[in-house]
């Protein structure tokens, strides 16, 4: 009887959530495997909501983008339950408002759209919407969408930790100057918004944006139940519960210094006006966390999913998504390691598609 080959052997650089979700999954999948980190992916899954949007995160008339989110979406049930981890979600339901006429306009004709695709998405008037969310103050309409949840971010991370470790990833703490460093089989580079220094001819450009946590004090009123999203004059604010608190984001402004990861002061001024404005009871709550990271995007705004060669594959350029896209991710990447890319995606999300 002949010997049966070695497991082959898979480098994952980058520790974030979607570098993570890859290298337990490819573990499980029979990959001997190795997560390559140098903590800067894994700050970026830091600094996050969790959202899990889907009509908060729909562009008019962007089809593939409107349909990658659906599919990301339905997979993390699923996804939730393979990593033993049913207190990750926080929220279930998404409730969008605005604070003037245009604000809420606009908020309507997202919502119409994305319900002409069989997205569930319903006006509610102003006793609905004080039970959903009884602190809001002073708006009078707004628009449900139904199974639009969120997850503790770093409730992930650190269930996604204890599941590599339970499954067998290796990690490594250390930096990669270079991919040929790496002796693997196979690679994975999910390092985010720091794509371009291990594939230099990545076409990723950052966006900054800076996210707050606040705690809840003793008198002050409790965390809503659903996620809040919110045009307010033209800006864009969440508010996202935490069993302590909340999360308020975020601001949004394009930068080149992957350096510069430190708050501006004017992005969190407009960050608590703002929430204050939309939910009063939050000028009670503790500034207990200002937090800055970065969004990596892509020309098109899709990420890039796909093989770059034989022995490379990228997953990165994710933008605010990556939470919501990492299962959605790691299924697509198992797909190219194992040579049976998705029939749907892969054209899509094809790193080469902007050559």
């Amino acid at each position: 009887m002949g010997l049966s080959a070695p497991p082959r052997t898979l480098a994952v650089v980058g520790g974030g959530v979607v570098g993570s979700a890859i290298a337990w999954r490819a573990v499980l999948a029979g990959w001997q495997t190795m997560l390559v980190d140098d903590g800067r992916a894994a700050s970026g899954s830091q600094v996050a909501a969790g959202m899990l949007g889907v009509v908060g995160e729909a562009r008019i008339g962007d089809d593939d983008a409107f349909a990658l989110t659906v599919d990301a979406a339905s997979r993390w049930s699923g996804f939730a339950d393979d990593l033993d981890a049913p207190d990750v979600r926080v929220a279930r339901d998404t409730l969008f408002v605005g604070a003037d006429r245009s604000d809420l306009a606009e908020l309507t004709a997202v919502g119409e759209w994305c319900s002409a695709r069989s997205v569930s998405v319903e006006p509610i008037a102003s006793r609905e919407l004080r039970s959903c969310a009884p602190g809001l103050g002073g708006i009078r309409r707004g628009v449900l969408a139904s199974g639009e949840g969120a997850v503790d971010n770093r409730e992930v991370l650190r269930a996604l930790s204890r599941a590599c470790a339970a499954a067998g990833v290796r990690t490594c703490r250390r930096p990669v100057g270079a991919l040929s460093e790496l002796d693997a089989d196979q690679i994975v580079v999910a390092t985010g918004a720091w794509l371009p220094a291990l594939v230099p001819d990545a076409p990723v450009r950052i966006e900054k944006g800076e996210v707050l946590r606040l705690r809840r004090t003793p008198t002050a009123p409790a965390p809503p139940s659903v996620v809040v999203r919110a045009r307010w004059h033209g800006r864009q604010v969440y508010v996202v519960p935490r069993p302590d608190g909340v999360v308020v984001g975020a601001t949004q402004y394009e930068v080149s210094d992957r350096d510069d990861t430190a708050p501006r002061a004017g992005g969190v001024a407009d960050l608590l006006r703002d929430a204050a404005d939309l939910m009063p009871g939050l000028a009670e709550y503790r500034l207990e966390e200002v937090g800055a990271g970065f969004r990596p995007l892509t020309p098109d705004g899709l990420p890039m999913i796909g093989r770059l060669d034989a022995r490379t594959v990228v997953a990165a350029g994710h933008g605010r998504g990556g939470i919501l896209l990492a299962p959605l991710t790691a299924d697509l990447v198992l797909g190219a390691l194992a040579d049976r890319p998705d029939e749907r995606w892969s054209p899509v999300l094809d790193p080469g598609r902007f050559a």
